[in-house]
């Protein structure tokens, strides 16, 4: 009786042990992707968590590189610096290994937005200051214009639902900057679309969303054409909040986003 119960304890204990080998080994999983876990300390002492890919062929001495930011929706906020690669992880694995880019995946506070506005409002005026994650992801962008050799004529942004809002707005707050831009169901401020009208953008929406009004997409690309701008608007018939796996899914988003170039004469500031 022993015996057998000294058995079961050692084939227990191996389970426990191959069960812990295997958490190791899906925490390590982005890691081994290239998904490098990161910290940044803003000048105020506030932390952003992030992921960072550099480009496959990296080399210090060579590039300059295209960087994307990829901005995250609301459920993925949080502080375990991992809930942000939910959605569109191979898109941007992808991005990193074809198109030689770096990959900025910053994680919103779960107290905090992208863009400290109303979701569900009709419409908003940006705010005439960042949100603090906001705030924070344009200091380390800033760093990492001095540590890396960064192509700032190919910035690009594009992010879902929360982050699509934030796309807008790092569009908004810093025009001229970026070359492309790909809002996935969020909204803008849709006074300042003359500031951003020579920038591409690519905006996504379902017709169908209930959580994000559908008019918020459309109402932007109609004021950015108004201004005299050429938006590409894809709307999903039928489509409700979740359509951002349609967009990771269809390689023409991809190649148009890095097709995309800044003119050296916009302003970066």
């Amino acid at each position: 009786m022993k015996k057998r119960a000294s058995s079961w304890i050692w084939v227990l204990s191996v389970a426990v042990a191959v069960a812990g080998i295997a958490t190791v080994r899906v925490a390590a999983a982005d890691e081994d992707q290239g998904f490098a876990a990161q910290k940044y300390v803003g000048n105020n002492g506030e932390e952003l968590l992030y992921r960072f890919h550099k480009p496959a062929e990296f080399d210090p001495n060579a590039g300059p590189y295209p960087v994307l930011i990829f901005l995250h929706g609301a459920g993925e906020r949080g502080n375990d610096n991992t809930a942000q690669l939910k959605h569109g992880k191979d898109f941007l694995l992808k991005a990193a290994n074809e198109q030689q880019c770096f990959v900025i995946a910053p994680q919103c506070p779960r107290s905090k937005r992208w863009a400290e506005v109303n979701w569900f409002a009709p419409t908003h005026k940006m705010p005439e200051q960042p949100s603090d994650p906001m705030g924070l992801l344009l200091e380390l962008l800033a760093k990492m214009q001095k540590q890396y050799p960064l192509d700032t004529q190919r910035f690009y942004v594009m992010g879902l639902s929360m982050g699509g809002y934030g796309t807008w707005d790092l569009l908004q707050r810093c025009p001229g900057k970026f070359a492309a831009a790909v809002p996935i169901c969020g909204g803008g401020d849709e006074t300042g679309a003359s500031e951003v009208v020579k920038t591409p953008v690519w905006a996504f929406h379902g017709d169908k969303d209930g959580a994000v009004p559908v008019a918020r997409s459309r109402n932007m690309i109609k004021a950015l054409k108004a201004a005299g701008g050429e938006p590409k608007y894809t709307e999903y018939a039928g489509g409700g909040h979740n359509v951002w796996d349609r967009v990771f899914n269809d390689p023409e988003v991809g190649n148009w986003l890095f097709s995309q170039k800044r003119p050296t004469e916009t302003k970066t500031e």
